[in-house]
């Protein structure tokens, strides 16, 4: 390659496109780590917001907590088909559900 021919302009465009292009790989892997870090903080540290992620399928409109132990939650979840009893527990790291059942008006 000829370098000596790569006018200024060429030169200069091409360092400011390679500089764009690394500031916008660094920014949106900034924002994906971020995401990650509040979905993390979601499951570990308010269970109650995590059921929407756990229960992606069931069109949930509000969660009331009834019962709050340290390793178990009970929550009264109000879905547009009717209301569920979610009982969440603490694993070793994060929230989990161990039982759901349908409720009755």
């Amino acid at each position: 390659m000829e370098i000596d021919r790569i006018s200024r302009w060429r030169y200069a465009s091409t360092i400011i496109w390679a500089v764009a292009g690394s500031l916008g790989i660094v920014a949106v892997t900034a924002g994906l780590a971020r995401a990650t870090l509040n979905v993390k903080g979601a499951l570990v540290e308010k269970p109650e917001i995590a059921v929407y992620m756990l229960l992606p399928e069931v069109a949930i409109t509000k969660v009331e907590i009834l019962e709050e132990f340290e390793n178990q939650k009970d929550l009264l979840v109000y879905t547009k088909t009717g209301k569920l009893l979610v009982i969440m527990k603490k694993g070793n790291s994060e929230w989990y559900i161990a039982e759901q059942e349908n409720l009755h008006d």
